[in-house]
């Protein structure tokens, strides 16, 4: 078993916050991108976007008629993105009801995974339409969101589970109006589309 005094502690979290901080600006560039691109192209000709060969269609003035492809496979990677990390975090969550960290060698933690890949799978088959499923998608994820940050914050907060490393004073107002603040836009959002 590794060392694990302060300083081999220490490192590790500055590692992870560092890995952190860089996805974390990644995925902000990558959905302001998007964002942008969606409100240049459809908001400001009026374009009510209803289904999915219409979202390609903002590739075509660069891409011709590769558009189609480049979005699928787009999509495909995203796709596959998110079920890797939902299988990981399904792995770890089932693995840590025992008392385990996440191996994927470790019969718990595939358990898990395959859990959530099945639960995955079933949904796949009960979506008709591929563009309502990325839109209820998105709903899913806009309630289940507050609920993870503000658990996350109360872990992290936890002297009982942090001991020294526990969310400082500053930390805890700071990260608590950021989780209102999300908290309130995705609420917000919600009520948009019902």
């Amino acid at each position: 078993m590794e060392p694990r005094g302060e300083e081999v502690i220490k490192r590790q979290l500055k590692y992870e916050f560092a890995d952190t901080l860089f996805a974390m600006l990644v995925g902000w560039a990558i959905n302001s991108a998007i964002i942008i691109v969606a409100a240049s192209v459809f908001h400001s000709h009026g374009i009510m976007v209803t289904e999915l060969p219409q979202a390609q269609a903002t590739l075509k003035p660069l891409l011709g008629d590769a558009a189609g492809i480049v979005f699928a496979l787009a999509l495909v990677l995203a796709g596959f993105s998110s079920s890797v990390t939902a299988a990981m975090a399904g792995g770890s969550i089932f693995a840590g009801m025992f008392r385990e960290p996440f191996d994927i060698s470790d019969s718990h933690s595939r358990v898990g995974a395959g859990i959530t890949f099945l639960g995955a799978l079933l949904i796949i088959f009960f979506i008709a339409d591929p563009f309502q499923g990325l839109i209820w998608s998105q709903i899913v994820l806009s309630i289940q969101l507050p609920w993870t940050i503000l658990s996350l914050i109360l872990l992290t907060s936890s002297t009982r589970v942090m001991g020294n490393y526990a969310n400082s004073l500053k930390d805890k107002i700071f990260l608590w109006t950021i989780a209102l603040i999300v908290s309130a836009l995705n609420i917000m959002l919600l009520v948009s589309y019902l």
